[in-house]
């Protein structure tokens, strides 16, 4: 069967090789899928049936545009023509005609055939005798390093807003216009994964685009995986779409799904231990984790590292994976403040809503985070500016208020620089969501899933009745405005106090960078209650 789709696929590329280019993109009528159909589709799909018929090809047939044309056989070929065919029409080289035979679903696929027809290179499978391009043997990517991955994301119109966060913390990203050719490449190696998560289910895929090629990646030893996690399975139906994450091993997954991996570029994690040192008995509890984790490579703080009498490094210089926090949330604060290292927090403090290992959990705590047992959880910071310098970056929140104790300021609020509102008050507090359950939830705010994306705006004693607090997206900035010749002060996470004089303006947007938490239990809202709810 493979000699046969070879055949068709070279009829195919002669026949679209002769077409006059202004002519490939005439529109000419609607195809069986619903969408506008061009010539150069047109001219291939005529091809693959005429042969078809000519050579009695032994086969019912599944195509873009003719739809289902039953010929009496089990076996159907599904057929897109041309994958691609703007990149066709527009003269890029990467467009594909993609043919697969199998019975019943997608997971019936037996035999695939994909040639990008611009360069003639061919990729092709049989069920359970692996994948090939141009006859050689090929095979999926064994590693993954987040650090250096690379990924093929449809970013086009539809698109899901989480693609485009997706994009902006992966290394690598393109987007080629054709699902065949772009999952292939997850076949051979040449990218770890390929997404497509479109909110406009008619921008999704239908089995035509990608029967062939799932069977490749499958055969080259990879997976199409559904987005919640299950593999792709489709009917021989064009009305039924699909999203879908493409990847060489489950590790690309995890990471594209639940950013739940986290690889150190030796392969080995490091580990940096950082404590608050004015707790009770706080070196008893580094003893008891340095026990747990001998054999790994541990830094210790110089603050921990003085009082057990060994070398240390500050936190700042340390070139870890993971800091372990020995303390409450201030200590968390503290350490997001001095490193880009993912963040858990061992709570030896007071309420601990940051902190995911209990002091009676020790043990525990650390045997899942040397197994991996965890999630990491990428949460938004703030950056403050001021006359186009960067005052600093919150983890929980950004507050403005008077430089003098019981003195009301007035102050005007922008969003994307339109007036929002004005308002007499002690100050104002920018929370981010897991700041929600710190200082504002202390001035009435409300509690927000750390999920979501967005900031809360909460007045401080405001004289005014009729501003409240506000939702307002991270994507947007925000303008605190003070107005009076008087000063004010900026406190960041509680951790650093910065002057700012009467009539200082100060800009709050989303930093490029997240906060990186280490968490064990993701329930949020089991989370609230046994942190906050039973302790009232």
């Amino acid at each position: 069967m493979i000699d046969t789709l070879r055949k068709i696929a070279e009829k195919v590329r002669e026949a679209v090789d002769l077409m006059p280019e202004p002519e490939k993109g005439e529109e000419i009528g609607i195809g069986a899928d619903g969408t506008p159909t061009k010539r150069i589709d047109y001219v291939a799909e005529k091809v693959v049936l005429d042969f078809i018929e000519a050579n009695d090809v032994p086969l019912s047939i599944l195509s873009e545009e003719a739809g289902f044309v039953d010929r009496g056989f089990d076996d159907v070929l599904i057929l897109d023509p041309v994958d691609g065919t703007t990149n066709s029409i527009n003269g890029i080289p990467m467009y594909a005609i993609s043919m697969a035979v199998g019975r019943g679903d997608l997971s019936g696929v037996h035999t695939a055939y994909v040639m990008n027809l611009a360069t003639c290179e061919e990729f092709t499978a049989i069920k359970g005798e692996g994948a090939y391009h141009n006859g050689i043997r090929v095979h999926c990517k064994e590693d993954f390093n987040p650090r250096s991955a690379k990924m093929a994301i449809y970013l086009g119109i539809g698109a899901d807003p989480k693609s485009f966060k997706l994009a902006q913390r992966i290394k690598s990203t393109r987007s080629f216009g054709c699902s065949s050719l772009e999952m292939v490449m997850v076949a051979t190696g040449a990218i770890d994964g390929h997404l497509l998560n479109s909110n406009n289910y008619r921008r999704s895929t239908r089995i035509v685009d990608i029967a062939a090629s799932v069977l490749i990646l499958r055969e080259a030893g990879g997976e199409v995986y559904s987005l919640d996690g299950a593999p792709l399975n489709m009917p021989y139906d064009l009305a039924v779409r699909s999203n879908y994450l493409a990847v060489g091993n489950r590790a690309v997954f995890d990471y594209v799904m639940d950013g739940n991996l986290l690889l150190s570029l030796t392969g080995k994690l490091r580990y940096g231990i950082y404590a608050n040192m004015s707790i009770k008995n706080v070196t008893d509890v580094a003893k008891r984790i340095l026990a747990l984790m001998d054999g790994q490579d541990v830094v210790l703080d110089t603050g921990i590292a003085d009082a057990l009498g060994v070398k240390g490094t500050p936190i700042d210089e340390m070139d870890v994976d993971v800091v372990i926090t020995l303390g409450g949330d201030g200590t968390i604060l503290r350490a997001i403040h001095h490193t880009d290292a993912a963040i858990i927090g061992v709570n030896a403090g007071g309420v601990g809503f940051l902190t995911d290992i209990p002091l009676d959990s020790i043990d525990e705590g650390i045997k899942r985070l040397l197994k991996g047992d965890y999630t990491i959880q990428n949460r938004p910071k703030i950056t403050a500016m001021k006359d186009g310098k960067i005052l600093g970056e919150a983890v929980n929140e950004m507050v403005i208020h008077s430089d003098s104790v019981a003195k009301i300021r007035r102050f005007k609020i922008y969003v994307n620089d339109s007036l929002t509102t004005e308002i007499r008050s002690d100050g104002i507090v920018l929370s981010t969501p897991i700041g929600s359950t710190s200082y504002a939830m202390s001035l009435g705010g409300p509690i927000m899933d750390h999920r979501v994306d967005a900031w809360i705006m909460v007045p401080m004693a405001a004289y005014e009745s009729s501003f409240r607090q506000m939702v307002v997206p991270t994507s947007l900035k925000i303008t605190v405005d003070a107005v009076l010749d008087k000063g004010c002060l900026l406190v960041i996470d509680g951790q650093k106090e910065i002057p700012l004089e009467g009539g200082s303006r100060v800009e709050f947007t989303r930093s490029p960078e997240p906060a990186s938490f280490i968490v064990f239990e993701t329930d949020f809202y089991s989370r609230v209650r046994e942190k906050l709810v039973r302790r009232l």
